[in-house]
């Protein structure tokens, strides 16, 4: 099952505050904490910012009423109302209260109906945190509405009164402790919403969620972004400010101010482009390809040493495509990314078929997250067609590139329309689009998969074998496959069990003729040295998963009257071979693909689709 981002909010307190009224919202600085606040602005770049405070400095909001106004606005985007929720995540560095989670109070805030809640701790990255929870709940069929929202309320650790004690600097806010003043003048106040479904909306695009990533290096790095411990790199037992015998002893000591290592910022921007690039070795991006970076920074500083750092490489920096609002919205922390997603979402700036690639790096301890979004027309949200006219076939959902150009993309998406054409012609797919399948048809479907299914991690295990050291990533990503996929097969014997099939007829199943023939040609491919040509058999066999899988589940749970455990080999490829097919791309449009590796790729796939769909021509024909 997919998951689809359906409606986004955002909520930022009050009028827009310029960076000459900062200092009279947050608390006047002497002369030197002035110099350091010039200096740090003019570095971020950031020109407005929103606080949740009076121009007295008093808090107007709480936090949780900041979540709770960003998901009003994006349940108004989609026409619904809490009580249509059964799914809360929240992100934030800080609620209102220690006790308790701040999940709890801002469901007690907007109210609705009972739901799963989650309460996401961390800080930047947090968002993407909650996000993940939400899209795995969704995923799994578990839920069908699932809100995630950001939110901070950092203005409250800002204010000149925690700068005033003789620990922690000069008076009224001055210029001491310059990694707590850096923070001062960076952060900001506000909220960020987004609605999760396991459906596109009907009305308007959405965002298909491809995949979301974090990690975290914190066993590789000191704490660098904390507050509630001294000046020590790590906190130690006693040394913390609940061991400070009260909270104003804890403030005296400084140990309630907001402080991030500058000295670190370096190193956080290496290694997010550490991960960065593991991701594209992985084939989950390509920068080439991407349409729109949506990136998280607390400054320009940051961006300007990924931007070169990128650039280095030889990679191709089109600056258009990357989106911030930071300069108008600030550095709202964990709100930040959903933020710039709404502003995006509301301006109409995806289109669909384009990609969004999420990206925000955590200076807490070193934390990343990443997520992969595909933008799909309103039409998506229409029901799976019962019959396809065999005079106008539909266009592979997963083509890859234009067909117009000749290279090895068009050439291979002309083998998938015959492909396409001889499986509309097989008579259990022909039943199957006309709305009149049999539980017969389906039994015999899976008992004649299985049969094949259980060589496929091992012809995958031989072709790794057989790759030679020039195509080390090659053979690193079979082997990867390979552990991915020896167990299909035991899935669909689950399958066939849950329908009323024998365990023990499936498991000593023949291969018919058409599975002979395919997993024969599939072991003799992945003998030859270097057998590079199986990338044209990945080609038909994971789009037949991210192309055609998710829609035979859907009918034939529909015809039939099936449970989801009755399904789960089809939708699971339905979802998983999204994930493989997008590194599949990344390879074949890799400069490794030459003339004569795309001819070995185009044959291979040519040979494989015809007797696949042979497979299902002979089904029980042993």
């Amino acid at each position: 099952m997919n998951a689809f981002i359906t409606a986004a909010g955002a909520y930022l307190p009050g009028d827009p505050v310029g960076n000459d009224e900062i200092a009279a919202r947050l608390g006047g600085v002497d002369e030197r904490g002035d110099r350091l606040r010039r200096r740090i602005l003019a570095a971020n770049g950031i020109a407005k910012r929103h606080y949740a405070l009076d121009d007295r400095g008093r808090t107007t909001e709480l936090n949780e009423e900041l979540a709770a106004a960003a998901l009003r606005s994006m349940l108004d985007d989609r026409g619904l109302a809490p009580a249509d929720l059964d799914m809360l995540a929240t992100a934030t560095t800080q609620g209102d209260l220690l006790v308790p989670g701040f999940a709890s109070m801002v469901h007690g805030r907007i109210g609705g109906g009972p739901m799963q809640l989650l309460s996401a701790a961390g800080v930047c990255a947090s968002s993407l945190a909650a996000l993940d929870a939400a899209v795995a709940k969704i995923r799994l069929g578990d839920k069908e509405k699932a809100a995630v929202v950001g939110s901070e309320l950092s203005s409250r650790w800002l204010r000149a009164s925690r700068f005033n004690s003789a620990h922690n600097g000069a008076s009224n806010g001055g210029g001491g402790d310059a990694d707590a003043h850096f923070l001062r003048w960076m952060l900001s106040d506000g909220a960020g919403s987004v609605l999760v479904e396991p459906r596109p909306r009907p009305d308007r695009p959405s965002l298909r969620v491809d995949w979301v990533r974090t990690v975290s290096l914190a066993h590789e790095h000191d704490v660098c972004m904390r507050a509630g411990m001294g000046a020590d790199a790590s906190p130690a037992a006693g040394r913390t400010w609940q061991d400070m015998g009260s909270a104003a002893a804890a403030e005296q000591a400084g140990m309630l101010l907001l402080r991030q290592d500058t000295s670190a910022l370096g190193a956080l921007a290496e290694a997010g482009l550490k991960e960065f690039a593991s991701l594209a070795q992985q084939g989950l991006i390509d920068l080439k390809r991407l349409d729109h970076v949506l990136c998280h920074y607390s400054t320009n500083a940051f961006r300007d040493i990924v931007f070169d750092r990128l650039a280095s490489t030889g990679a191709q920096i089109d600056t258009d495509r990357w989106f911030s609002n930071l300069e108008t919205r600030g550095n709202t922390g964990a709100a930040s990314i959903f933020i710039a997603l709404e502003e995006c979402w509301r301006t109409g700036r995806f289109e669909p078929g384009q990609t969004v690639l999420l990206a925000v790096p955590e200076s807490g301890r070193f934390s990343f997250g990443f997520a992969h979004l595909t933008c799909v027309g309103p039409e998506a949200a229409q029901p799976v067609p019962v019959a396809v006219p065999a005079a106008a076939p539909v266009a592979p959902v997963h083509r890859a590139a234009p067909a117009a150009d000749g290279n090895v993309f068009a050439r291979l998406d002309a083998v998938w329309e015959d492909f396409e054409r001889r499986l509309d012609a097989v008579p259990v797919m022909r039943r199957l689009a006309d709305g009149e399948s049999t539980m017969d048809d389906y039994l015999r479907l899976l008992f004649n998969l299985r049969q094949q299914v259980a060589d496929g991690a091992r012809w995958i295990s031989r072709a790794a074998s057989n790759f030679s050291v020039e195509y080390f990533d090659l053979r690193s990503a079979a082997i990867g496959h390979a552990a991915e996929e020896h167990r299909d097969f035991m899935m669909i014997e689950r399958d066939y069990a849950a329908c009323g099939g024998s365990i023990e007829a499936i498991r000593n199943g023949r291969k018919n003729i058409g599975s002979e023939a395919l997993s024969a040609y599939m072991f003799h491919a992945a003998g030859r040295p270097d057998p590079i040509g199986l990338l044209g058999a990945m080609f038909i066999i994971e789009g037949l998963g991210t192309g055609k899988a998710a829609g035979w589940a859907a009918q034939f749970k529909e015809q039939l009257g099936l449970r989801d455990d009755q399904v789960s080999f089809l939708a699971y490829h339905g979802e998983a071979d999204d994930d493989h097919f997008a590194k599949l791309q990344a390879i074949l449009a890799s400069p490794r693909v030459d003339d004569a590796a795309a001819d070995a790729i185009v044959s291979t796939a040519k040979v494989v689709a015809r007797l696949y769909a042979l497979q299902l021509e002979e089904l029980d024909n042993v």
